[in-house]
């Protein structure tokens, strides 16, 4: 089992599908990464060699953010849209969708599960 960021790849999938399980790489990025490493994409994560995974670490190492810092990146950002009030920021605070869908309906995801609001009131008394 290969470890690469801080993440140990599936010995059991290829190695271009065990890359997408480090936050920040996704297929693409998984396919350009072992293009420039001259691996096969067909090959299972158990079968690298030392030499194949000593590549590819290297070149996500000089790539960019993965991982840590890119979750520490994109926190960051987030708090920095909340401490100066914009729009986005007010959204993220609240809990709502922050990219213009609507929210009379559905938004089930950001806003959690509905409130019995009708559920909890008393019935109103009969008249007797």
């Amino acid at each position: 089992m290969a470890r690469i960021a801080g993440v140990d790849l599936p010995g059991k999938k290829t190695i271009e599908i065990g890359l997408t399980y480090i936050y920040g790489i996704g297929r693409t990025r998984s396919k350009s990464i072992l293009h420039r490493a001259a691996v096969g994409a067909e090959k299972r994560v158990s079968d690298l060699s030392e030499e194949e995974v000593a590549r590819i670490r290297q070149i996500i190492e000089d790539e960019g953010a993965v991982e840590g810092d890119l979750r520490k990146e994109i926190s960051l950002n987030i708090k920095r849209l909340m401490e100066m009030g914009s729009y986005r920021g007010t959204r993220h605070r609240r809990g709502l969708p922050v990219r213009g869908q609507r929210t009379h309906t559905n938004a089930r995801t950001r806003k959690g599960p509905r409130r019995g609001t009708v559920a909890n009131k008393k019935k109103s008394a009969s008249k007797t």
